[in-house]
């Protein structure tokens, strides 16, 4: 479809005056003279066939047409404006896919995207949640670069839970989750009130089992060693296959999971958890930022790693 449309500084004039009733002020906005701004006016009424201004003494009004006319040019000028800056912002930074495990992904990451949109406007996120993010003994593998087009301004990199072993990509090591019982405040008080360890016996355990293989996480049998709490059943109470189910439950007050820290630092700072007891326990695996070869050096993907250390560099990794 093809427009018959003025010239557009003839519409930029147009909105300018409008705006100031002023042909001098628009000019000195326009770095142009007022005879400039009047000229351009004069042709655009020329080419609608209508007035837009009246033109008194030591005023300038708008007409009813010019009036009418005024929003959609302002309008339309910033949609251009907006436009031109999408794709500026867009050849500075380009998109940039963020694929992760899914309470990774809701309870740590999105969280803190605040900052990294204040800093970088011109990176595009887009944010996925897999559990494919999540290595299990027999998929502990990387991903090549030989699916990426050289030329593709869509960049992808992914948040890896696993031993960091990705062939073909850059891999940089973010940190290693420390494991801690967690429960609703209500279960310090009451009947059965947790005060010490071996009091777990009287409560429900919550297994999650995110990832089913158990010699690649923590199970309660390892923090129940370490706190030393003989006597209670490590095996017993409800199992979970996702960790946001895990915890969803231990803040309605069902019982005591099992949680990386950092991923329940807010509801701990919100008072939907508490963590009774000061005893952690770790794997080998930790989470990694991995990006294939051929987009690692895009400056959306280095923005992006760079404020991803800085943020992950305040975890501290567990003993053991």
């Amino acid at each position: 479809m093809s427009y018959r449309l003025p010239p557009l500084n003839a519409l930029r004039a147009f909105e300018a005056a409008a705006r100031h009733l002023s042909f001098k002020k628009a000019a000195d906005e326009l770095s142009v003279t007022p005879t400039a701004v009047s000229h351009q006016i004069r042709g655009l009424e020329d080419y609608l066939g209508i007035p837009l201004f009246r033109r008194l003494t030591r005023a300038l009004e708008l007409t009813a047409e010019g009036e009418a006319m005024l929003p959609k040019i302002r309008e339309g000028i910033e949609c251009f404006v907006l436009g031109v800056d999408r794709a500026r912002r867009r050849a500075e930074g380009g998109q940039l896919t963020v694929t992760a495990p899914p309470t990774f992904a809701t309870r740590w990451l999105v969280p803190r995207l605040q900052t990294f949109a204040q800093a970088h406007p011109e990176v595009e996120l887009h944010i996925a949640a897999s559990n494919a993010m999540i290595d299990s003994r027999e998929q502990a593998g990387g991903f090549g670069d030989e699916a990426v087009d050289p030329r593709d301004e869509v960049s992808g990199v992914s948040v890896r839970f696993g031993t960091g072993a990705y062939e073909g990509c850059r891999v940089d090591r973010l940190f290693a989750p420390a494991y801690t019982a967690v429960c609703s405040p209500q279960l310090l008080t009451g009947k059965r009130p947790l005060r010490q360890p071996s009091d777990l016996r009287y409560h429900i355990l919550i297994h999650d089992d995110t990832i089913p293989d158990d010699r690649l996480r923590p199970t309660w049998e390892d923090w129940l060693r370490a706190a030393r709490a003989p006597g209670v059943d490590a095996t017993s109470g409800p199992h979970f296959s996702n960790s946001g189910l895990a915890l969803s439950a231990a803040i309605d007050g069902l019982g005591v999971a099992l949680a990386a820290r950092s991923m329940v630092a807010a509801d701990v700072a919100a008072g939907r958890l508490v963590i009774p007891f000061d005893v952690a326990v770790g794997r080998n695996y930790a989470y990694y930022l991995v990006a294939p070869q051929a987009v690692a050096d895009r400056p959306a993907v280095a923005a992006f790693r760079d404020w991803m250390l800085e943020q992950s560099g305040r975890e501290q990794a567990p003993a053991g």
